[in-house]
């Protein structure tokens, strides 16, 4: 591989590990505080509709921002209500949330646009412009690091450095601040905290509207930077993938980063290599775009080391009298 193709698979690796990186986070903040949160498939997919949407009417990809997140934000409250409130079974409510997003959808987008469960396409301003950092064009004649600087780390919407600053910064959060530790603390031992005087539901509530607007920066992206509109299950597995980098990543914000560009890198290669010749047999296309998935099934199987959730995970608290 030379180094040309090296930079293009590198990019598409960025470009594709951005939405499973997001939906990861989400899941780290609402699962650290004991909320199991299977629906990031769903809210992923409503925020996108909605994003599409609301970019096509306005031909504004903010505008399509924020409806995204509040669309998210919507199924994060529903998944709050039936978890938290009434202490509903955590994994029937994720599963639940995906089904309606699904269906939803589909229906939504045909009768108010009546293009087969599609938005229009997006152009212009309706869709976030890729980004060119300072000096890209005058130092990519430098020698291996000036292409490296114009064409991977410079060239990408603004949700894509959103995104991978949002690794750092909840790190920051979860093991530097008061609220953090205390986030941590309701998903080992919320009785502890509850002792403590701080409130349990409070916490979980701020844990799920977090997942809830990161699931629907994710959503944007898909729809308003990755591609151009909104298509019928545009969000194909990604946020069961996010579920597993989490599992790989033993829920910490770092790992998940390089858990999710692990991920995005087997995506980038299944597009860019549509039949591997590994001289004794070829590896079919089919076999590359199934890449993802087999390493989900091998995550979640456990072959990759012992993974601990945090104890109190997907019990609901019930406060003692």
């Amino acid at each position: 591989m030379d180094f040309l193709t090296l930079l293009q698979v590198s990019d598409s690796t960025v470009r594709l590990a951005t939405p499973l990186l997001l939906a990861c986070l989400a899941g780290l903040f609402s699962e650290r505080a004991g909320i199991f949160d299977i629906g990031l498939e769903g809210k992923m997919l409503f925020a996108a509709f909605f994003s599409g949407a609301i970019a096509a009417v306005t031909g504004s990809a903010w505008m399509g921002l924020v409806a995204a997140i509040f669309a998210s934000l919507i199924l994060s409250v529903i998944h709050g209500l039936a978890s938290i409130t009434f202490r509903g079974n955590q994994l029937i409510s994720g599963v639940a949330i995906n089904f309606l997003a699904a269906g939803l959808t589909v229906v939504v987008a045909q009768d108010w646009f009546g293009q087969g469960g599609r938005t229009p396409s997006l152009t212009g301003a309706a869709r976030f412009n890729p980004i060119t950092l300072p000096f890209a064009e005058s130092l990519g004649a430098v020698p291996v690091l000036g292409p490296i600087y114009r064409d991977l780390l410079s060239g990408h919407t603004i949700l894509v450095y959103v995104a991978f600053a949002c690794v750092p910064l909840t790190w920051w959060v979860l093991y530097r601040t008061r609220f953090g530790l205390r986030l941590r603390a309701v998903g080992e031992a919320p009785e502890a905290v509850d002792t403590a005087g701080i409130s349990v539901v409070r916490l979980r509530y701020a844990a799920v509207i977090i997942c809830g607007v990161l699931c629907g920066i994710a959503g944007s992206y898909l729809a308003t930077a990755l591609q151009a509109g909104f298509v019928k299950d545009m969000t194909a597995g990604r946020g069961y993938i996010a579920l597993a980098a989490l599992i790989f990543a033993k829920w910490r914000p770092w790992y998940a980063l390089w858990a999710t560009l692990l991920f995005g890198l087997l995506q980038a290669v299944a597009l860019r290599f549509q039949n591997i010749d590994l001289g004794v047999f070829v590896l079919p296309v089919q076999f590359m775009d199934a890449l993802p998935f087999i390493l989900t099934v091998i995550i979640l199987a456990g072959f990759v080391g012992k993974a601990i959730p945090p104890r109190a995970g997907g019990e609901p608290y019930v406060k003692e009298r």
